[in-house]
């Protein structure tokens, strides 16, 4: 395995090791388990659609997009409630 340069602040390098040695794991190795741990945004997306298409099997629930965008706009309205308390 070959080793990559990143550049990061000092501050982020710093914060990263600590929770790295707070998990008994070096930098290098916290950072490789974080990286086979995030999700890319085609990963994502497939995962969002194998999931609705569950959700439609299971249950024959099938929003329109015009439905998903309402439930999304009132999922925002009271995160945004729960926020301000």
């Amino acid at each position: 395995m070959t080793d990559a340069n990143v550049r990061i602040s000092e501050e982020a390098r710093d914060r990263l090791a600590a929770v790295a040695a707070a998990e008994g794991l070096s930098l290098r190795a916290y950072l490789a388990r974080l990286a086979d741990s995030v999700l890319t945004p085609a990963e994502r997306a497939d995962r969002a659609e194998k999931a609705k298409a569950g959700l439609r099997s299971w249950t024959g629930y099938a929003p329109t997009a015009d439905e998903e965008a309402d439930l999304d706009g009132e999922l925002d309205r009271r995160l945004a409630q729960v926020k301000h308390r």
